[in-house]
């Protein structure tokens, strides 16, 4: 099963590796092509797609306990904030940066607590990795 998840991930990479250099910004508020299946896992409380996205070591900070650790150790924080917070919604409402580092802050609805997200990405040759993830409450 891992193995599959490894695979499908890799795979959703390649597509947007090779359009990294090539994103555009849409001014009407849509976000960055590259956030755009982030924001999809994160509207999913995904955890597993999610992690597809995670560099090898990651800075994550959710609700203020932040965490230097593996894409391993982060899939697993965010898979125990998915469960104490199963996302409903989420929308990116904006979005800045330049190559090789763009960021996406968006709204999470968990039903009753609302979330800003602040995402990192970073890209390099092997594709897009998230460098940074950070989960506030509001």
């Amino acid at each position: 099963m891992n193995r599959l998840v490894l695979i499908l991930g890799l795979l959703s990479l390649f597509p947007l590796s090779l359009a990294s250099q090539n994103m555009t910004r849409v001014s009407s508020g849509e976000e960055s092509s590259v956030f755009v299946p982030i924001a999809k896992y994160l509207q999913r409380g995904d955890a597993e797609c999610l992690a597809a996205w995670f560099a090898d070591n990651l800075q994550v900070n959710v609700m203020g306990t932040v965490s230097n650790c593996s894409r391993n150790q982060a899939r697993q924080i965010i898979r125990n904030f998915f469960t104490n917070y199963t996302p409903r919604y989420f929308e990116i409402v904006y979005t800045s940066g330049t190559y090789p580092m763009e960021y996406a802050v968006g709204n999470l609805d968990s039903g009753g607590n609302m979330f800003t997200v602040t995402i990192l990405v970073k890209t390099n040759d092997s594709g897009n990795y998230i460098e940074q993830l950070k989960i506030e409450k509001q």
